[in-house]
């Protein structure tokens, strides 16, 4: 079967590569640690010429066969490539923002091979307090696509990861996100505070240790904060009601807890996308907090850059998106 676009999620630390053929269906992945800030730096030759470019070394590794193969194949990128430590930036667009605005406003950057590379723009959101995101926005449009039957309703999209982000979709726009360091917070209390002193790593998810530190959160102590619960990760274990093993998961549980109690209003249908074992967390911790309608995306980035692609023109209007679960 014949691709018919290159589609690229470059973070900070990883470059996911797909070929899609029709419909966006998905011919070949391939997954690379070449992040922006893990570009590959050793010499090599390319389209003729000796390259020591890290962008162009990791795009030739992660798809320089595929187009090979079938040269003058459009390729799109989303993630980190975009902002000013990338490859090229992609100037943020205003929310509200859909899957037309961003489709005219990819950024191009010419490859040493002659192809163009168009990278999506990020999102941002005006206020006292301003918020980005670069990536998320290609999971966003994804998860609509494959709701497209609902897109004029309203929806609560969640996005966990080191910044978690909570995203409001109307009218299939985005039209809110909040943003929580949730995993990064995490790892340096883990790693660099007291609470880590004690802590062991346990061979199984320990379910029961997770559920109490959401209910933690969720609880009238919760009420005053993050900062006045989170010692309790040391103290249960001093008194003996943690197991060494426990504490990672209650103190997973009670920041997690913390972060859905910041959600901004009641939400009866929740999408959430990301890596399965910590989605699971996510949707363990969200009934718990009274949210039982929560369901998992599939393909989301995939399918959003495959959206963008048919919206930039890369591709023709008429390709119809496959609706795979």
């Amino acid at each position: 079967m014949p691709a018919q676009l290159i589609a690229l999620d470059w973070g900070t630390s990883s470059l996911r590569a797909y070929k899609l053929g029709p419909g966006g269906l998905v011919l070949e992945r391939r997954a690379l640690a070449s992040g922006i800030m893990h570009l590959p730096s050793e010499p090599r030759v390319i389209a003729g010429i000796r390259c020591t470019d890290g962008f162009e070394l990791a795009f030739d590794a992660a798809c320089g066969d595929w187009l090979d193969a079938q040269p003058g194949l459009p390729v799109i990128a989303c993630g980190m490539v975009g902002s000013a430590q990338g490859w090229s930036e992609a100037a943020y667009r205003d929310t509200p923002a859909d899957v037309a605005t961003l489709g005219q406003a990819l950024q191009v950057v010419r490859s040493l091979r002659g192809v163009d590379v168009h990278i999506v723009p990020g999102v941002i959101q005006r206020s006292s307090l301003p918020n980005v995101m670069r990536g998320e926005e290609t999971q966003v449009l994804g998860v609509l696509q494959s709701l497209s039957a609902g897109l004029d309703s309203q929806l609560l999209i969640g996005l966990p990861g080191s910044h978690s982000k909570w995203v409001e979709v109307a009218g299939g726009c985005i039209t809110h996100f909040d943003t929580f360091m949730t995993g990064e917070l995490f790892a340096v209390l883990s790693e660099h505070s007291i609470l880590g002193r004690t802590q062991q790593p346990s061979k199984h998810f320990q379910a029961a240790a997770f559920d109490r530190g959401v209910q933690v959160a969720l609880s009238a102590a919760g009420q005053m904060g993050l900062l006045s619960t989170l010692f309790s990760a040391r103290t249960l274990g001093l008194t003996g009601e943690l197991a060494p093993d426990e504490q990672p998961d209650y103190l997973s549980g009670l920041l997690i807890g913390h972060e859905l109690s910041g959600l901004r209003a009641r939400w009866p249908d929740i999408v959430l996308v990301g890596n399965s074992q910590l989605c699971a967390r996510y949707q363990r911790a969200l009934e718990l907090c009274g949210f039982p309608r929560v369901t998992l995306a599939q393909e989301a980035t995939e399918r959003g850059l495959w959206q963008l692609a048919v919206a930039a023109g890369l591709l023709p209007a008429s390709v119809q998106p496959v609706l795979e679960a």
